[in-house]
């Protein structure tokens, strides 16, 4: 068994296995500020065990994030197959959006640039290129604003990016209210809209509010 190598394959497989499901719920709950050597203690294995299977941070986040990616492209194409440009513009903002909100490492894969990452940036591309000819169609219609453009998007997911990350523990879902006005700002005059979301309670913001500024006090130098 030892000269046919099987079992060091199966071991090295495993420890690759854990390593992808530690980072994966390190990076949704904190974000890709997580060290490498944080993944490499909580996922029960030695750094040198880490760099064997990933040499890079940027070869961690590309593996951990490709099935996210895949259908954050996925999601461009849905929405171009959509007879309707204009909902299917909504929708796709909609939907990243979403996918940000349900996991803090992913919101941040969409708002940072990973150039040794190929494989991450080709789908980034490849969205990217889908998107900007669904602005086309949607403006076609009449129902986008002359002057939104992609750009306009990115910076969306940053603005987002930061309320998941202030709110999702004491206001989850404040999410929502923030891209219901921001497609209001991009619709044209009398184009049809999704119902906006109530948004938080004072109190539930408020309670985010005082979460932001208790975590920044900790990061505070001493």
């Amino acid at each position: 068994m030892s000269s046919s190598g099987e079992p060091l394959r199966a071991d090295a497989e495993r420890n690759r296995e854990r390593i992808l499901t530690t980072a994966r719920r390190l990076y949704a709950t904190h974000g890709l500020d997580v060290s490498m050597a944080c993944v490499a203690r909580e996922a029960g294995v030695g750094k040198a065990t880490l760099s064997r299977r990933f040499a890079t941070r940027d070869e961690l986040i590309t593996a951990v994030f490709a099935d996210r990616m895949d259908a954050y492209a996925a999601a461009v194409a849905v929405a171009l197959a959509d007879p309707d440009p204009w909902r299917g513009f909504t929708g796709y903002v909609q939907a990243v959006c979403s996918m940000q909100a349900a996991d803090r490492g992913f919101a941040d894969v969409l708002t940072m640039a990973f150039p040794t990452a190929k494989a991450l940036e080709a789908r980034r591309d490849e969205a990217y290129h889908g998107f900007t000819e669904l602005i086309a169609r949607a403006k076609a219609t009449g129902r986008l604003r002359a002057d939104f453009t992609a750009e306009d998007l990115v910076i969306l997911l940053m603005a987002n990016a930061g309320v998941v990350a202030a709110t999702q523990d004491a206001a989850p879902g404040t999410w929502r209210r923030l891209v219901g006005q921001m497609l209001r700002a991009y619709a044209a005059p009398g184009a049809d809209l999704p119902p906006l979301d109530p948004g938080p309670t004072p109190t539930a913001l408020y309670r985010a509010m005082i979460r932001l500024a208790r975590s920044r006090d900790d990061e505070a130098p001493q």
